[in-house]
């Protein structure tokens, strides 16, 4: 897949025009400025107040893309204009577990609740149903004081198998974590 594929262009559930597509090298700029507006909002995420340089986002960046062009990895960005308002991916492990694939989404606070998780997510499974061959399941971690992303997850089919208590840190409160799946056929 061509970087800069554009895989959707319509409107959220609330009309805003939204463009689901591949990312480029170009998008770092929106990337580190969405990374550290989710980190700073200290939302369900692994970032938890802490900033990332450019540098930092644009070295995460080059191994997505590298990634992408290897078939290793699928990684969509959402944008309502010029503004980068979500990301989603899928990159398979190494080794023993590459027949895994890691799954990660998040929507900026703005446009949360209006279809675009839904409308990503579908996009992201079947964009990696497509490109990574070798994927049999996919997995995912949650918070599990997060119902959204729960509910979301169950509706695409992912079941929990287990839990870390208190294996998260959020908000300077540990809470556990959840562990999904999805089996692809």
């Amino acid at each position: 897949m061509r970087s800069g594929t554009v895989l959707h262009r319509g409107k959220s559930g609330t009309g805003l025009p939204i463009l689901v597509r591949y990312p480029t090298l170009k998008d770092v700029a929106a990337l580190h400025r969405y990374i550290n507006m989710l980190s700073k909002e200290r939302t369900y995420i692994l970032a938890q107040g802490q900033q990332f340089s450019y540098a930092a986002e644009k070295k995460f960046l080059r191994e997505r893309l590298l990634q992408i062009k290897e078939n290793c990895g699928v990684m969509l960005l959402v944008f309502s204009d010029a503004t980068l308002i979500g990301v989603s991916g899928i990159n398979l492990g190494t080794g023993a577990k590459q027949h895994i694939g890691d799954f990660g989404i998040s929507i900026a606070r703005d446009f949360r609740g209006q279809g675009i998780g839904t409308l990503l997510m579908q996009l992201v499974l079947s964009e990696a149903k497509k490109r990574l061959k070798g994927m049999k399941i996919i997995m995912l971690g949650v918070f599990a004081k997060n119902p959204r992303a729960i509910t979301l997850y169950k509706k695409f089919g992912f079941r929990k198998y287990g839990s870390l208590p208190k294996g998260l840190l959020h908000r300077g409160k540990f809470i556990d974590e959840y562990f999904m799946y999805r089996r692809i056929e």
